[in-house]
């Protein structure tokens, strides 16, 4: 049997689970154990209880518990839905998203392999807000330094 890392992976590719994990650990008072941060990826991949459980060869009642005494109180407690009640195990991955725990995109690439040689990234600003980050972004990028009016493609009016 695979260990519980392996499983239900792709979760990380949607999903930003290092900040989640640490801000579930902070709700929980100590770090989520390993079966705890598995049934949440199977959560996150879009797994319903019961299938987490088939997947794992576990009892389905057994995960249901697991997660009603754990992660589920967790994330109630983090997204401040202490008072909601569960309708439904998709609850938890909805509210999460809201939250801002999903990944913006499922693709990173370091920006010095976007941009032209000799650019500049300048972060001016950032202001944080529960569940809520603004980064003021300036990128200035060089001119090639030997351009000509025809490469521009500017036309010169008085000769017409």
């Amino acid at each position: 049997m695979a260990s519980t890392d392996e499983q239900f992976t792709q979760a990380a590719t949607h999903w930003d689970l290092e900040t989640l994990y640490t801000d579930l650990a902070s709700v929980k008072g100590k770090r989520l154990t390993p079966v705890e941060k598995l049934h949440l990826r199977g959560l996150l991949c879009g797994h319903s209880p019961t299938e987490i459980a088939e997947k794992l060869g576990k009892n389905t009642k057994g995960v249901e518990t697991d997660l009603c005494a754990s992660i589920y109180r967790y994330v109630k407690s983090l997204v401040d839905k202490c008072n909601e009640k569960i309708e439904n195990w998709r609850n938890i991955t909805e509210w999460l998203d809201d939250a801002g725990y999903k990944s913006q995109s499922s693709s990173k690439m370091p920006v010095s392999n976007c941009l032209p040689e000799n650019s500049t990234v300048n972060i001016t600003n950032i202001f944080y807000e529960k569940y809520n980050i603004k980064v003021f972004l300036q990128i200035t990028v060089p001119l090639p330094s030997e351009l000509s009016i025809q490469e521009l493609d500017i036309e010169d009016n008085n000769n017409n």
